[in-house]
């Protein structure tokens, strides 16, 4: 059962003007990187249930109705209670730019914040983050005080996880999913099919409708189309690596890099102990001192400078325990 995104219209969301007015000078928001299955949708969820917050998608595949099971769409049971906005909100064959998205997660951020809560946007797709960030007519930056969080996994590790992934997402239906869809005729250019798990099964699904193509071919077809969603996936996260390597080394963006990969190196209990050690832990303290910055929550002098000290040095010593990895093996 896929999670109850909000689909409520913006207009209809009843907005708090008390807490309106008693904002600060900016508002905070969180944004989650990293590249496709490095932990991005767990992370937020973690933050959110912490930081009562709400999570806006900025995948733009799972922006479509549809393929629930090929797109990776957040389950109900893995939303834990967290509203997420802009998932599954765009008819199948229609177009859905960066301008779009620019407009429409402005709008989602701005009701989630006049509700009294915080925005988390989340998401694999970096152009339409980068898009929204630096977007000189909706002057993001001039209204938010933005911390990202990067959640970086060795690609060696993710490639092996990335593998069992669509193994799994083949066991839970995929397939099945994408032929009740499949077109002879379809434009893979366009809308959902541009996904990885579509296009790749075309060949499949062709010889499904030849009487002359036996099934030991058909067969070899299918492993194939598998191995081909497998290998484009993959590429998929070394060029989401290397295009948040270039938002922080060209533009300049401040990330705080998590290294998740021992989780991904271990199962069962040990990696959810890995998991909230090394990823939510470390991630909790950065969000709590980025909240704490500038905020109009009064404190003491003493408390301000005793827990961002403690919190800093947390910060530099997970940092120092984890060197950059960056596009290796891609």
């Amino acid at each position: 059962m896929i999670c109850n995104h909000v689909r409520t219209s913006i207009s209809q969301i009843p907005i708090k003007f008390h807490l309106l007015r008693r904002r600060p000078q900016k508002e905070k928001v969180l944004v989650v990187l990293g590249v496709t299955g490095a932990g991005k949708s767990r992370l937020s969820v973690d933050l959110a249930t912490h930081f009562t917050a709400e999570v806006v998608n900025s995948d733009k595949i799972q922006m479509y109705q549809g393929l629930d099971i090929t797109t990776n769409k957040i389950t109900y049971e893995e939303c834990n209670g967290v509203p997420h906005h802009l998932i599954g909100i765009i008819p199948p064959e229609a177009d859905f730019t960066a301008k779009d998205f620019v407009r429409t997660s402005s709008l989602a951020i701005e009701s989630i914040i006049g509700r009294g809560k915080r925005p988390i946007i989340a998401g694999g797709s970096n152009s339409f983050v980068e898009a929204l960030i630096d977007d000189r007519s909706c002057e993001f930056r001039s209204r938010y005080d933005v911390c990202f969080l990067w959640v970086d996994v060795a690609m060696p590790v993710l490639k092996r996880f990335v593998s069992d992934r669509v193994d799994r997402m083949v066991a839970a239906g995929m397939v099945e999913e994408v032929r009740k869809m499949y077109n002879p005729n379809s434009d893979y250019s366009k809308g959902i099919r541009r996904a990885i798990g579509v296009p790749e099964f075309d060949s499949y699904f062709r010889s499904e409708y030849s009487s002359s193509i036996n099934e030991e071919t058909r067969a070899k077809l299918l492993e194939s189309a598998i191995n081909d969603v497998k290998i484009n996936t993959c590429a998929l996260a070394c060029q989401q690596l290397k295009k948040i390597d270039r938002l922080r080394n060209v533009k300049g963006w401040d990330l705080h890099r998590i290294d998740a990969t021992k989780v991904f190196e271990t199962t069962g209990k040990h990696a959810d102990d890995a998991w909230s050690e090394l990823v939510r832990a470390p991630a909790t303290t950065i969000v709590s001192q980025f909240i704490r910055s500038h905020s109009c929550i009064p404190t003491t002098v003493d408390e301000s400078v005793t827990s961002n000290r403690f919190a800093d040095s947390v910060i530099r010593e997970y940092e120092r325990r984890a060197p950059v990895t960056a596009a290796e093996s891609c």
